[in-house]
């Protein structure tokens, strides 16, 4: 190869340098083992990898005393991950046989975006009969805030707006045996659902409400569900038995058609036939409710920290965020330090639900917790925390986790929003504020508007809050060309009734559910664009057929006019018309000219005889009906349902 050519040499695939320079001897270095580190540089342990699946729908059971290691088995998380975890929140864990505190296994089950339970054993505590807590259910005006009054010997129902319950309640009512029982009194309405389902999950008994003269009606049916999906036993009363109308048997034989098997049947569900007005049959159901509990035999732990939950919470002008509460078990004192949900607070004091102050609050005992510092959702549960600091990070993480999980549930949304049908796209946007005055009562009228959404009107709840209406609400309402809802709230500031009557905002505010459902639905309808369609405006028959010939060409063709009788209707000259000969369509098309009694005219009534041209159709023969076609718009209309039930009929 030393005498071959550069292109035989190209061909062999060698490469060689023609270059007449000598090039530069290379050293030899020994290449160093780059897998261990320099010997003056400290090792560095690299970061744990987590599990990069979805786990925002996932929920892991915690209680007190768990060990990271099965911390690590419920998340699908490394025990490494969870050791960096709680190094990062100030927590060593040297094993993962060592024990952490239920506070501490929630921090780090939110940081990898998972849902817990708390499971509150009470395994080695000492437990304590308690009252029961009982809640009443029932369609809405079938008594029971009546029946309610009537065991405590007040009149609470004579003072509601429009008659009818419209909050969460809970009473300590003493009966005349001298048995305690708290009584939790929900809406009927069917707006209410969640504050009827909160109620049956916090309860021990269920009295089911039944008007001896209506018999069972859709909130009867959503309570026994609810009931049923708690396991919790259910105590009949079926109230109204003074009434001449009232037939108590087939009450009986429309329970046991919802799978209710009467104690009389051979089951356990309890009848009782009362009457609230009269006041009859109320030691009979005193009887029965305190055998049930009895046989339930509740008892609960009263040392130790608490755990309750909250039926209601809202907003007072001197007292801040107040939230009332039902302690499940051990005892919330003054002075502890809470975490509601995604806020916490240390308590300041505590008042029963007549308003008196206390040191202490038992199980079962219904209570009002202030100084909290924000303002909590009805439905959280209540957790005691040691410190000030663990309450901050255990409500910080809690809001991050929600904040987090509320992005998602929007972007579900917007995904969702894409793949409708393009019909939607004249679907029309109307924002709303809704103010009230307790939390319950905002989600209560959030869930009833948003029932009221239509493929015409889409309701966007831009803002809820509690508390009467400001001027940052109008100022909100102008930004984004909202109206704004108030219920159960105090009338509006005349300077804050002036901006809005000046940025033409509209401002709704009502006691009563259902007069404000009303008026949003008319509001709705007419937001709504209408859907177009074509109705017939009249009918007409051709008697007569006239040709016009030899015309000159500038006017065009020869032209046939039909000559009609109006049956029904009217006939318009604007309108398109449409041929029929024996029921079968011909031909559709403008009217080129109307004319009665050689008159040009805009419309022709029913009995009149009139002189008609259809653009570029001359086929006429006497017996030909022609229609006259007219577009109209259809609104939606707004129905409301005996039970309060609403919805947006397209």
């Amino acid at each position: 190869n030393f005498y071959a050519c550069p292109y035989l040499l190209a061909r062999s695939g060698q490469d060689y340098s023609f270059d007449q320079r000598s090039s530069k001897t290379e050293k030899r270095v020994k290449k160093s083992n780059r897998n261990q580190p320099p010997a003056d540089a400290p090792y560095v342990s690299p970061k744990p990898k987590r599990n990069q699946k979805a786990l925002s729908d996932k929920t892991v059971e915690i209680f007190e005393g768990m060990t990271l290691g099965e911390l690590s088995k419920r998340t699908g998380e490394s025990f490494a991950y969870l050791q960096h975890i709680l190094a990062s929140a100030g927590e060593t864990v040297e094993s993962e046989f060592d024990a952490i505190s239920l506070d501490i296994a929630e921090l780090a089950a939110m940081e990898i975006g998972v849902n817990v339970r708390r499971l509150h054993s009470t395994e080695g505590a000492i437990l304590h009969p308690r009252p029961p807590v009982i809640t009443v259910m029932g369609h809405v005006d079938h008594g029971k805030t009546s029946l309610l009054d009537a065991l405590r010997q007040t009149s609470v129902a004579a003072k509601e707006a429009g008659g009818i319950t419209q909050h969460l309640g809970a009473f300590v009512v003493t009966m005349p045996s001298g048995a305690s029982i708290t009584f939790l009194d929900t809406p009927g309405h069917a707006a209410f659902s969640a504050m009827r389902a909160r109620g049956a999950a916090i309860t021990d008994i269920v009295v089911l409400v039944v008007a001896a003269d209506d018999g069972i009606m859709p909130q009867t049916l959503e309570a026994i569900a609810h009931a049923k999906s708690a396991n919790v036993p259910i105590v009949v009363a079926i109230n109204k038995c003074d009434k001449p109308a009232a037939d108590p048997e087939r009450v009986r034989t429309q329970l046991c058609s919802e799978g209710l098997i009467l104690e009389e049947m051979g089951g356990d569900v309890q009848v009782v036939e009362v009457s609230a007005i009269i006041r009859t049959g109320l030691d009979k159901l005193e009887e029965a409710l305190l055998l049930q509990a009895e046989l339930m035999d509740l008892k609960a732990r009263i040392d130790g920290p608490a755990h309750a939950y909250v039926a209601e919470a809202r907003l007072d002008r001197g007292r801040g965020p107040l939230a009332t509460a039902i302690v499940k078990s051990g005892t919330l004192a003054c002075g502890q330090h809470i975490v509601v949900g995604t806020e916490w607070g240390r308590i300041r004091a505590i008042r029963d639900m007549l308003g008196k102050v206390t040191n202490k609050a038992g199980p079962a005992m219904p209570v009002e917790l202030e100084g909290l510092k924000g303002l909590p959702m009805a439905g959280d549960d209540i957790v005691v925390v040691e410190s000030e600091e663990r309450a901050k990070m255990l409500s910080a993480g809690r809001k991050k986790k929600a904040e987090k999980d509320r992005l998602i549930h929007i972007n579900e949304q917007k995904i969702e929003e894409i793949d409708e049908s393009e019909e939607t796209s004249l679907r029309v946007t109307l924002p709303v504020v809704v103010k009230a005055d307790v939390q319950g009562s905002v989600q209560a009228v959030t869930d009833a508007l948003k029932s009221l959404n239509s493929p015409q009107v889409f309701l966007d709840i831009v803002h809820v809050g509690l508390g009467a209406i400001s001027q940052s609400d109008v100022d909100l309402a102008q930004a984004c060309d909202a109206c704004i809802v108030g219920f159960n709230i105090r009338s509006p500031p005349s300077s804050v009734t002036l901006a809005a009557k000046q940025a033409n905002i509209k401002v709704m505010v009502h006691r009563v559910i259902y007069h404000l459902l009303e008026d949003m639905g008319n509001l709705i309808v007419d937001r709504a664009p209408g859907t177009s369609e074509i109705k017939v405006a009249g009918e007409a028959q051709v008697l007569s057929i006239f040709e016009i010939k030899g015309r000159r060409k500038s006017k065009g063709p020869d032209l046939k006019i039909a000559g009609c009788r109006v049956l029904d209707g009217r006939m318009i000259k604007s309108s398109n018309v449409r041929l029929l000969r024996s029921g079968e369509v011909l031909f559709e098309g403008s009217c080129a000219s109307l004319k009665r009694e050689k008159q040009d005219v805009d419309t022709v009534g029913k009995g009149n005889e009139c002189g008609l041209i259809i653009q570029d159709c001359n086929d006429f023969q006497v017996g030909d009906v022609i229609q006259c076609l007219e577009e109209v718009i259809r609104k939606p209309k707004f129905v409301s349902s005996e039970s309060g039930a609403v919805r947006i009929e397209c």
